[in-house]
């Protein structure tokens, strides 16, 4: 074999250089982000509860979400009723963004960390926010 060594040798740093940065990023994870709660509308409610519990919202809020996007456009339901009983209308922009206007510190951090594009915003309009 002709250049035997030269060919492993090249092997060797072609598989070096290539998993690098996967032994490189071994056992580092990134923070998760902690959505940040402190709009003018949550800092003057009384009672600091969304339509269902945090953990509840935390995982399930995209189901939530479609189901409210399916009963509002192909039932006609507008009414939403929590676990708790008590009655919400069925809004991203009214309900949810109400409460939660700052997009990118409650939404976008999250979206961005766990990479998920979600398209609510191809057909409902960003809420405006305060530049500082």
């Amino acid at each position: 074999m002709y250049n035997g060594g030269k060919i492993i040798a090249g092997l060797i740093i072609f598989v070096g250089l290539f998993t690098f940065p996967i032994f490189y990023n071994m056992g580092k994870t990134s923070a998760m982000p902690e959505p940040k709660l402190d709009t003018p509308v949550i800092k003057q409610l009384v009672e600091k509860r969304c339509v269902e519990s945090k953990e509840y919202m935390r995982a399930n809020h995209m189901q939530l979400l479609d189901n409210w996007r399916d009963l509002v456009i192909r039932e006609g339901n507008l009414v939403y009723e929590s676990t708790g009983g008590k009655k919400y209308i069925m809004s991203l922009q009214n309900t949810c963004m109400h409460c939660h206007s700052n997009k990118k510190e409650f939404c976008d951090k999250c979206h961005n960390y766990a990479n998920v594009k979600p398209y609510c915003w191809s057909c409902h309009i960003p809420p405006k926010e305060n530049e500082i």
